[in-house]
């Protein structure tokens, strides 16, 4: 048996995948490669080049499988928060469409179980330093809105079809579990940093004048390979018909500041700079962190790399991908 990886060819797409096959189990890929690489999907696994919002194609990945799909991990979708204001309709029918025709195929082809990798954008600007599941959902943007309606998707069709169903809400993803994966996003602060630094630039933070201890904004930054553990041990506790939560945060209970960032990324490059300040952009909390403890207890969800950690993988893989670009 096999699940499949919507979204398998991306950043935390290809770790998901490499979760997978570590622990044994075959995965097959879709992705229509508008964020992804061809260069990250694995040897040997299947590959389906195509978008969700091609019906026929998700109908033919599903019976070409001839049953073989127990499940699926749904991580393809258009994340850029800030430029879906911009571009709302493009952001639904990536994010709303695609994931109603999935649901659909699923149904036809009696698969029931799927892992949603959703979001905490769905909080919005939350009045707790500390997100729990429970927080109320207000999302500021396109995107945040388009992901909590995916997880009212899954929650209707658990209603009317028994869909067996969770949604893994996270914030900022960063590190690399795999030196020929990366973060190739041009919207995430470890990328932005990096091009600077490439590219001889310095890199910027928007605002100091936070309510923190250092003034810079604090978030909760988390390891895509950490991320792609607690995708697996969703799959394992569905395959083996575990009860499960409808919606757990992978946060780490703390959070950093872009400002511990900045110094960090300067020690472990060795590449001293001092960063440029901007002003504080529009609408930015002082701290958003979301509590773990739900998935922690289920999902075999940890911290197992620091900041350190972090910083360094992600660097690696950036500079490999200077010597060998995509």
């Amino acid at each position: 048996m096999a699940w499949l990886v919507t979204g398998g060819a991306g950043y935390i797409g290809s770790h998901v995948v490499r979760a997978f096959i570590d622990e044994g189990i075959d995965v097959i890929i879709i992705d229509d490669l508008s964020s992804g690489h061809a260069d990250f999907v694995p040897d040997g696994v299947p590959f389906v080049q195509g978008s969700l919002l091609d019906t026929e194609l998700l109908r033919r990945t599903f019976t070409e499988a001839a049953g073989a799909i127990t499940g699926v991990v749904h991580v393809a979708g258009f994340k850029y928060a800030g430029v879906s204001v911009q571009r709302p309709l493009h952001t639904y029918e990536q994010n709303v469409t695609a994931t109603q025709n999935l649901l659909a195929a699923m149904a036809e082809a009696d698969v029931s179980n799927i892992v949603f990798s959703s979001s905490a954008a769905v909080y919005g600007t939350p009045s707790t330093d500390l997100v729990t599941e429970e927080t109320a959902k207000n999302p500021e943007s396109p995107y945040g809105e388009s992901k909590l309606i995916g997880e009212w998707l899954l929650r209707d069709q658990g209603v009317a079809a028994g869909l067996t169903h969770t949604s893994l809400r996270y914030f900022n993803v960063v590190g690399s579990g795999d030196i020929a994966l990366r973060d190739t996003s041009p919207h995430n602060l470890f990328p932005l940093i990096f091009d600077a630094l490439v590219d001889g630039r310095t890199p910027r933070i928007n605002g100091t004048d936070y309510a923190t201890p250092d003034g810079t904004c604090v978030r909760d930054y988390i390891h895509v390979s950490d991320l792609a553990v607690s995708h697996v041990a969703a799959a394992r506790r569905m395959d083996a018909g575990e009860p499960i939560s409808p919606v757990y945060n992978l946060g780490s209970g703390d959070g950093v500041s872009v400002g511990e960032i900045m110094s960090t990324v300067a020690a472990v490059t060795g590449i001293d700079f001092t960063p440029e300040i901007a002003p504080r952009r529009a609408g930015d909390p002082d701290r958003i962190v979301a509590s773990g403890e739900l998935a922690a207890r289920d999902l075999r969800w940890v911290m197992r790399h620091s900041l350190e950690d972090m910083v360094k993988s992600a660097w690696d893989a950036r500079q490999a991908a200077v010597v060998r670009p995509l």
